[in-house]
Parts: C-alpha cells; structure tokens; sequence
C-alpha cells in the first residue's frame, strides 16, 4: 500500500486449519480465485513455508492458462512458480513477500529492481546488489529455471518438475550445510538435469555466505560437476535475508560468468502492474 498499490488479502490469508498452516484446497482456491478476478493485477505470496507442493493437484491450470497474471514469492513459493510455468508456460517472479520482504522495510536495491520489473516492464541487464564472482568461465543462453534448492526437488519424480534441457538453473538457499548442499547437486546430476543445463547462478546462501570459515555452495556445485563445462556466477542478488532482485522464471536469459553479467532477453510481463 505504501507503493500506491490497492491490496485485496486472500479469503484463507490468515487460516490455520491444520494447525500449523492453511489446508492445501484453501491455498489452492485463493490462487484460482485471484487467477480468475479480472481486477487482479498480481499477486504477491504472504511467505514460503514447507507444504506449497500440496495445493499443486487443486489449482485450476486451464484457468491459470486463460489469464495470465503476475505471480511473485521466493523459498517455498519456488514450487509453485516452477510448477506454474512447467504446466502453463505463464512466466512467474521469484522475488520478495510480503512477510520477510516488503515487512522488514525493504532496501532501495528491492523496490527499485521490484517496480523495475513489474511496473516498467525492463527487461536487460540484471543490477548487481554487491560483488560477482566467476567460479567458473563461459556463458550461455537458456530459459531460467530454479529458485531454492531443497524446494525445487520436492517436485523431482511429478509431473511438475520443470524440463531443464538448455535451461539456466539458479538456485539459492536458507541454512544448508555443504554435506547437504553436495547430496542435493548429486541428486539432480542422477537425474540429469546438470547434464541438460547450459549455466547456473548461484545467489546468497543463508547461514553461509555469513559464515566465512564455510565452504560455500558455489564451491561445492564446482566440486561436484568437475566432469562438465557449463559457467558458474555466483552472484549475491537474490536469496533469503538480502535485498531481491526480481528474476522471471521461464524467461529467455543470458549468463555470462566471465564478464559477471545476467541479462534478461524477452519481455516477460504482458500485464504490468497499476499502483
């Protein structure tokens, strides 16, 4: 509201009928429900969690299909934007809540690249919210994929995990230690999505970066895909606990490790926001 934006909560915002969270059919029916309002122009996710993977089989994808809208979250919310975008092709937003984002006075860094996005409709190069660093050289071109680690491979074996064949995979993360982020990159190289990919971003990994004596997960995804090619950037834009850039998953983008470069290549919203 702050921003000039009119806000409309969803019936179930504040619902707790399972006793630690709304049930999946609840959070299913706000989203179809806003899907299908011709007067909503985005909507913006309260917060992450754990349980979004379990309104997946409720949403009402002909419906997500037939209006296109803006849908912007991160953490958790990673689940929905990939599966969103696997099922429709409608480009989502990993990018700031409501609760950790926009709650907890959000640096200039957010509101710029957020308005940026959404409202202006700027495509090109990514601002930088501090340093890059090449971990290794080369650049790509692909549709980028991704979000948090651990809540993308809740998809793994549905329906709903996207296809990464030439995809530009970027990943960050809340607490997780190197064993775990190594049996995760070992998971996905199984799977073969580190065959398909052409590059991967690396954002700020909480309970990491701020550790300096950490091995970091850009170190680790180095270690264990010594076998391939494809550039890595490490690049601190997006993530928990830091400002957020807004990064349009589905979007054609380029990923240039050496020169520390992400460029958004399409447009990707058709329906910008009105404050």
């Amino acid at each position: 509201e702050g921003l000039g934006f009119q806000v409309v909560l969803g019936r179930h915002v504040h619902s707790n009928t399972l006793g630690y969270s709304a049930s999946p059919s609840e959070k299913a029916e706000d989203l179809n429900r806003f899907f299908r309002d011709g007067s909503i122009g985005a909507i913006l996710c309260s917060q992450g969690g754990d349980t979004a993977n379990g309104c997946l089989p409720y949403l009402d994808w002909m419906a997500i299909r037939a209006n296109p809208k803006i849908l912007v979250g991160m953490s958790d919310i990673s689940v929905l934007l990939n599966a969103i975008y696997t099922q429709t092709g409608l480009i989502t937003f990993h990018g700031n809540d409501v609760k950790w984002g926009y709650g907890l006075q959000p640096a200039v860094y957010d509101v710029r690249e957020f308005l940026g996005r959404l409202v202006e409709g700027k495509i090109g190069r990514v601002k930088a919210n501090g340093e890059r660093r090449t971990i290794r050289e080369g650049a790509a071109e692909g549709r980028l994929l991704g979000g948090n680690l651990n809540c993308l491979l809740k998809l793994a074996g549905t329906p709903y995990f996207p296809d990464f064949t030439g995809a530009i995979l970027f990943v960050e993360g809340l607490n997780p230690s190197p064993a775990g982020c190594d049996y995760r990159f070992r998971q996905l190289q199984q799977m073969g999505v580190l065959e398909g990919v052409r590059g991967v971003l690396v954002g700020y990994i909480d309970g990491m970066d701020d550790q300096p004596d950490t091995v970091g997960m850009e170190d680790v995804l180095l270690n264990a895909t010594s076998e391939h090619r494809f550039p890595i950037l490490k690049a601190n834009d997006f993530g928990h606990n830091c400002p957020n850039t807004t990064l349009p998953v589905g979007a054609q983008v380029r990923l240039d490790a050496g020169r520390q470069e992400i460029e958004i290549l399409e447009e990707c919203v058709r329906r910008r926001i009105a404050g």
